[in-house]
């Protein structure tokens, strides 16, 4: 590479540069300036003083032996920048005078100086890193100069080296200096670096996206990220406590990093939360939807916060986007810079996301209430107050059953409003479900409804109930909010439990109830939601239960008097955790705005606490047998029963067994007749009744030739 006369020259980066900063065009000029002059210095020391003309630069040569002239010439480069031509020339360019403007606009690189009122070597610090990061080229000059191809960017020995007093240089070295306490200046991460590299020689370097903002003629506007401006924006309206944290944020100049914790759900209103904190002290901010990535680099996040103090802009971000999920995480870890003065919104779900925070740096915490009813069904109508007259009816329903905040139900209507027919109300609940996006991870599994059309088969007493316990789903929303119980019972939704012995048709009767109120069900997963460790069986619940908090679902305890056990005597610590995790239960079964169905052939171990608080009890006895023949006569294919010709009657009376042995009885013989013969879609009593057989073995239950009765030949062979 060669320098070119024109280096020397005014810098003028305009129409990019700004154009009323004429300081950054002097301390970026000096940079350059003195790097020439000290590629001069280096060819004459070198001996060949001729090549200092000729724009080429010095090849490297052994560093011990440069390190040694750095001391041992100094008084001779002193002299030698007073006598050489080209150097005296420069030493003149370098005196010129300075601009005298005092107004630059807020980020660029005169409100900077003036801002941390940093010195003339920081400032020249500040130029030279911006010169390297504006031309890619000048690297391969700071190389020269530094006597290494590798060595790209400035370090503080090339500073000292550069400057006239390289005493002033050594307050560069405190790592809290303005210029690297906000990020203007970034020191490479020592696990970057080779072992023998000291601290002088670190390299230096302006972040990217700060050097635009400090030279660009129009403030700097990363990708991934969204501005969000308090006058242009609708205004939301606040409680108390977050009016009062609002104008504490206006009152108190920032001094360092502040972090605003905004509480909610995973569907909160983050967003409009922090617009409306903003809106008070006349703040935009930006809101971070990039990468997530991204912010696991510490480099990344200091850089978006340097950048928002230069334009005086909030930040929004999402916990869950650079939070590593450490327990035992270091104090403060995860933040960016924290004396950089910027307001940080973190959106959080959960206080122990806090708690690695200094104290210092947050506020009080900003709870985000859901949106109420009320709300979110003005919402709903706004959007079709054109077509209230047929949507209306089910506006309420959906309301109620999706607790949406008004962005989201605004999108979803849009998508409604696009059909190329009159939406009905099965396609709200499909476009209503469709924006889910539950998390419960493994402690639930999604279960897809198997019995569409089957008849739950119980008795009188029972069938009824079961037909109570659907009214009464149907009917919450109408109760809650016509009849007005939603305050006295916390706007809570219904809890039902099924016991019996197993096969009696639990499970069944839960997916006919789901399919019938178009509720998706998640079977709850007892063996990962239940921990050893304290604690953690109490945060599985939670994690369940505040994902059921968005919309209306079917939760289902299979096994639940293993969870809702009754409270023991305390006589040790172990006890009166575990006595705790059930008391956890009550409250957020409580507050549980779904379907719960608990599923139990323990009924007597459950807490008397949980009996009190389940709206309905439905037994569910082993089917006497007329009970048992309608169940035959179900569960055996429609195609099957056509073809066939099974003494449903017979096996009713002979064998007293519940639905779940039945249904397994049918598949299996369906199975062994499949396989063995040829006719289609028939099956055989012969398969059944060695079904029946194998099924009472299966539960160590004896079975007589006599219980066979005319079919008995069937089965002596297996005697």
């Amino acid at each position: 590479m060669k320098l070119i006369e024109s280096d020397i020259d005014p810098i003028v980066f305009s129409p990019a540069l700004r154009a009323d900063d004429e300081l950054a065009n002097y301390w970026m000029r000096q940079a350059t300036l003195r790097v020439r002059r000290e590629i001069a210095w280096i060819w004459h020391e070198r001996g060949v003083g001729a090549k200092a003309h000729s724009g080429e630069l010095p090849p490297t040569i052994d560093r011990a032996s440069e390190s040694l002239d750095l001391s041992r010439h100094w008084a001779e480069k002193r002299r030698f920048f007073e006598e050489n031509i080209a150097a005296r020339y420069l030493g003149d360019a370098l005196r010129s005078a300075r601009p005298t403007s005092t107004t630059w606009r807020r980020g660029s690189f005169g409100w900077v100086v003036r801002e941390l009122k940093l010195d003339d070597v920081a400032t020249f610090a500040l130029g030279l890193g911006l010169a390297v990061a504006f031309d890619g080229s000048f690297g391969a000059v700071i190389a020269a100069c530094l006597n290494d191809h590798s060595r790209i960017y400035p370090n503080l020995m090339l500073i000292q080296r550069l400057w006239d007093s390289p005493e002033e240089a050594l307050a560069l070295s405190d790592p809290m200096h303005a210029l690297f306490s906000f990020g203007l200046l970034c020191r490479s991460s020592a696990a970057q670096r080779p072992q023998s590299e000291t601290f002088w020689e670190r390299p230096l370097v302006v972040p990217s996206m700060i050097a635009r903002e400090l030279l660009s003629a129009q403030s700097v506007v990363p990708a991934g990220l969204e501005l969000l401006d308090p006058k242009t924006s609708e205004a939301g309206e606040l409680d108390k406590p977050g009016q009062l944290i609002a104008y504490r944020l206006k009152s108190e100049a920032a001094k360092h990093l502040r972090v605003v914790p905004l509480l909610g759900n995973q569907r909160s209103a983050y967003r409009q939360t922090a617009l409306d904190l903003s809106r008070v002290s006349n703040r935009t901010l930006w809101e971070y939807q990039g990468d997530p990535a991204l912010l696991a680099s510490e480099d990344y996040l200091n850089m978006l916060v340097t950048l928002c103090w230069l334009q005086d802009r909030g930040l929004l971000v999402h916990h869950d986007l650079f939070d590593s999920g450490d327990k035992n995480r270091d104090r403060n870890e995860g933040l960016p810079l924290v004396s950089v003065p910027v307001t940080l919104f973190l959106a959080i779900s959960e206080l122990r996301h806090i708690r690695h925070i200094e104290s210092a740096l947050l506020s009080p915490v900003v709870k985000i209430p859901a949106l109420s009813f009320e709300t979110r069904l003005a919402v709903w109508r706004a959007e079709f107050e054109d077509d209230m007259e047929r949507v209306g009816p089910f506006l309420m329903e959906m309301a109620r059953r999706f607790r949406y905040e008004k962005e989201t139900i605004r999108h979803i209507a849009a998508e409604l409003k696009a059909l190329p027919r009159k939406p009905s109300e099965e396609d709200f609940i499909t476009a209503c479900r469709a924006e889910l996006s539950i998390d419960i991870g493994e402690l639930a599994a999604f279960v897809e409804p198997r019995f569409i059309e089957e008849r739950l088969i119980l008795p009188n007493k029972q069938e009824l109930q079961f037909k109570e316990q659907l009214g009464a789903m149907k009917s919450l929303t109408k109760v809650h909010y016509g009849w007005g119980t939603a305050r006295a019972w916390n706007e809570g939704g219904i809890t039902v439990l099924f016991a019996g012995p197993p096969g009696t048709g639990k499970t069944m009767a839960a997916e006919i109830m789901a399919h019938q109120l178009q509720l998706p069900m998640y079977r709850v997963d007892l063996s990962q939601v239940v921990n050893k460790y304290i604690g953690e069986t109490e945060k599985n619940l939670k994690r369940i239960f505040d994902a059921a908090e968005i919309s209306d679902m079917v939760l289902f305890f299979d096994e639940a008097d293993s969870l809702f056990g009754k409270r023991t005597d305390v006589n040790d610590s172990r006890d009166r955790y575990a006595n705790l995790e059930v008391s956890y239960l009550l409250e957020r079964m409580e507050r549980f705005k779904g379907l719960g169905i608990l599923a139990t052939n323990r009924k007597r171990d459950l807490d008397e606490a949980f009996m009190r608080r389940i709206r309905y009890v439905i037994d569910f006895p082993v089917p006497d047998e007329r009970q048992r023949a309608e169940i035959w006569k179900q569960v055996i294919p429609r195609d099957v029963a056509a073809n066939s010709n099974i003494d449903t009657a017979f096996l009713a009376r002979q064998f007293p067994l519940s639905g779940g042995h039945i249904r397994s009885i049918v598949f299996n013989a369906c199975l062994q007749s499949a396989h063995e013969q040829m006719e289609k879609n028939v099956l055989h009593m012969k398969d059944v009744l060695i079904a029946v057989k194998r099924e009472y073995d299966k539960m160590n239950r004896s079975m007589s030739l006599d219980q066979l009765g005319p079919y008995a030949q069937y089965l002596e062979a297996l005697e």
